[in-house]
């Protein structure tokens, strides 16, 4: 789903990317209201709002995401799909750097050669456009900042979302009222069909998210690394077959970098995952050595004990 959006986004011109954005941000509050609401989930929400730091980083998560969502919506109306693939090709290397950045974490070798392979591939795009890639630099810094603000602050994926849309909800209801004003809102002027393509943005936002939260329970962590590759290669895909963006040479160049980076990334992650199964598998054989071997010696220390009784 999240592969295929692209097709959404021009279906609800001629609204502007930031009416649509606005009516993605009231619409996902509504839909995800009434899922919380169906589910009867909301026990959590005054453990929120007694604390004030995750009051902060739900807000930091909700203006990070608006960013995102936005700059995407753009992208995909201006025709600049495989740019905005290329951004959450990238994203994952950007969130490594975050995490030594600001987590100090420690990268294993093949980490370190992925990211300097992801930076060549930065640097082969820039000189190929004349400029910097900005908008997949944006949309996978704001994915990767998002990312660390939700590893912070520990909530599941339909109740962070409400938080974030009731967070958006006001400026964003607010925003459409005010164009409503001016006489430039789209919606209800294009017909009932535009109108409820928009009210579905609340849909197409928060059934995707629900249905990774379900798999993510159900998979291995590398299986669901894996799958994510998958919604920014429909993009691309998109882009260049359907869209018919153009691909130059230099354009090739850098997504095969980014491509061999993440290749890199993803053995890397197999393997580590692969050892970390067989240690695990060690140390339990181990401690069922040991309980054995207690479990005999206090049968063989049983008879005697009795005997000498």
């Amino acid at each position: 789903m999240w592969g295929l959006v692209p097709l959404f986004w021009p279906l609800l011109k001629p609204a502007g990317a930031v009416e649509i954005l606005a009516h993605r941000m009231v619409w996902s509050l509504v839909f995800v209201g009434i899922a919380l609401l169906a589910l009867r989930r909301w026990s959590w929400i005054p453990e929120l709002v007694r604390s004030p730091r995750k009051l902060a980083l739900i807000t930091v998560a909700a203006a990070v995401i608006s960013v995102n969502w936005g700059l995407y919506i753009w992208s995909v109306n201006t025709g600049r799909v495989v740019e905005a693939s290329l951004g959450y090709f990238i994203n994952p290397l950007v969130t490594i750097a975050l995490g030594v950045l600001v987590l100090k974490e420690r990268l294993r070798p093949a980490q370190w050669a992925a990211v300097g392979v992801g930076f060549a591939a930065v640097l082969v795009l820039a000189i190929g456009y004349g400029q910097p890639p900005w908008i997949s630099l944006v949309l996978a810094s704001s994915f990767a900042i998002y990312g660390l603000v939700k590893k912070k602050l520990n909530l599941g994926g339909l109740e962070s979302l409400a938080a974030e849309t009731a967070v958006q909800f006001l400026p964003a209801l607010g925003y459409l009222v005010w164009l409503g004003t001016q006489g430039t809102l789209a919606f209800g002027s294009e017909g009932a069909g535009h109108a409820a393509l928009l009210v579905s943005t609340g849909i197409v936002t928060a059934v995707p998210l629900v249905c990774f939260g379900a798999a993510a329970i159900r998979v291995p962590l590398s299986t669901l690394g894996l799958l994510q590759y998958l919604a920014p290669t429909f993009q691309f895909l998109l882009g260049v077959l359907y869209f018919h963006e153009a691909m130059p040479p230099e354009r090739w160049a850098g997504f095969s970098l980014v491509w061999l980076a993440l290749t890199l990334l993803t053995w890397d992650a197999l393997r580590t995952a692969r050892r970390s199964r067989a240690a695990m598998a060690a140390a339990s054989a181990e401690a069922v050595a040991s309980v054995e071997a207690a479990s005999i010696e206090a049968a063989s220390v049983a008879p005697k004990v009795h005997q000498g009784r």
